[in-house]
């Protein structure tokens, strides 16, 4: 991924633009900007998940979920350039490509937002509004939440299995729990939940 990236920049800078849909959207969906949340960092490449702990504290005070997993889930999708610009670019390559910060596939956040306060927005909308995105990741982790059996025979915390669920999907994260062996993709994506536990928790201000 990371080559692709590297690929994709080197394209950006010959042709001399960024490929855009249009402007960037930070307003609900009534057109007007949220005054119930802090302000967002403004997108760009240079990206430290950091930023924006005040909306991931906010979204997990919302949706019941654990800020410091919502950061770490951040952390580990930081891999990849997070400029709008650059995510359209690679989308027109890969349609199934992921966008915003939070990594969403478009089939994640059309299911996540049904019946909740961003049902009117896009999954496009992903790139450019970051607070969205934690929004949308903050609900789906929520989501994910209701679906773990409370009796479970493997030996994962709470917080793994929903790592594991937001990296692989409902039906990974449920086999997990009940025994299946993690293949290498879902290994690594643990692992390295477990490298970012720490500045995930200090990000948030968590003990």
């Amino acid at each position: 991924m990371a080559a692709c990236a590297l690929v994709l920049c080197t394209v950006v800078r010959a042709t001399g633009t960024l490929p855009s849909d249009g402007p960037p959207s930070s307003a609900d969906p009534s057109g007007t900007p949220s005054a119930a949340y802090p302000p967002a960092p403004a997108p760009s490449s240079s990206y430290d998940p950091a930023q924006y702990a005040p909306q991931v504290r906010a979204r997990a005070r919302e949706t019941g979920v654990n800020a410091r997993l919502l950061m770490a889930i951040l952390y580990n999708e930081a891999y990849k350039p997070h400029d709008p610009g650059l995510e359209r670019a690679w989308q027109r390559y890969k349609p199934d490509a992921a966008f915003g910060i939070a990594n969403m596939h478009r089939a994640a956040f059309e299911e996540v937002r049904e019946g909740r306060d961003f049902a009117g927005r896009r999954w496009e909308d992903l790139a450019d509004d970051r607070d969205l995105a934690v929004e949308a990741e903050a609900w789906y982790v929520h989501d994910l939440a209701a679906r773990l059996p409370a009796d479970r025979t493997a030996a994962y915390t709470e917080e793994e299995l929903l790592a594991l669920g937001y990296n692989t999907g409902p039906a990974g994260m449920l086999a997990f729990a009940r025994g299946a062996a993690p293949g290498d993709q879902a290994r690594s994506y643990l692992e390295r939940l477990h490298e970012n536990w720490g500045r995930a928790g200090k990000a948030v201000g968590a003990g």
